[in-house]
């Protein structure tokens, strides 16, 4: 209940590299290893301090309206939790299992889903495929 809500659009949440250095154009996930970087252009840089008081909780809402995790109450608690959810639940599916056309939005379900696909089939005499 105390939690900072924090909104992201869906391009800041889809962006890998949002921390850009100005020099080479070079893209960062966090902007600690910018700055880190940036050191070898001979360029000021400033990491960020930890502070002694206690840091408020952030909780993330999703961009997307129709989402149950769209209101605060239902908001996810990590960065990488929000991303990976608005990326699996409403973003473009690319890759697609050429087994059974399953398509997937993050490479790397799609890589565990093709490890396993077909090997746990059970097939009934009607055709039906069950998975136990």
């Amino acid at each position: 209940p105390e939690a900072e809500v924090i909104a992201l659009s869906p391009k800041t949440l889809m962006a890998t590299n949002r921390f850009l250095c100005d020099t080479c154009g070079k893209g960062f996930q966090r902007d600690q290893n910018l700055q880190l970087h940036r050191r070898g252009h001979n360029l000021p840089w400033k990491l960020k301090q930890r502070t002694n008081k206690e840091p408020k909780k952030r909780v993330y809402v999703c961009p997307e309206k129709t989402c149950v995790h769209n209101h605060p109450s239902r908001a996810l608690g990590d960065l990488t939790g929000i991303k990976k959810h608005f990326c699996r639940k409403h973003g473009e599916k690319k890759w697609k299992c050429e087994k059974c056309s399953k398509r997937y939005a993050v490479q790397s379900d799609w890589k565990a889903h093709s490890k396993t696909c077909g090997t746990r089939e059970y097939k009934c005499d009607c055709g039906t495929i069950f998975s136990r």
